[in-house]
């Protein structure tokens, strides 16, 4: 049985010096708030903007928040 990861609205140009995509967009906290999703360390989640997606994994840092680290070849 294969589990479906949940799917977040992400800006793909709104990514920090380390190439990690910022999760503070409204579109990313609607989707939060519509799936009743908390962000956690270590996190599978598939990110999409509805033209680009990819599969990443959340992470916090104590200066950008919560971001998602994606293998931008894959995007």
């Amino acid at each position: 049985m294969s589990s479906v990861l949940p799917t977040i609205y992400a800006d793909f140009n709104n990514a920090d010096k380390p190439g990690r995509v910022r999760l503070n967009t409204t579109g990313t906290q609607q989707d939060l708030t519509r799936l009743q999703l908390t962000l956690t360390e270590g996190l599978q989640i598939r990110l999409s903007d509805d033209e680009l997606s990819t599969i990443g994994h959340v992470q916090y840092d104590s200066v950008e928040g919560w971001v998602a680290v994606i293998d931008w070849s894959r995007l």
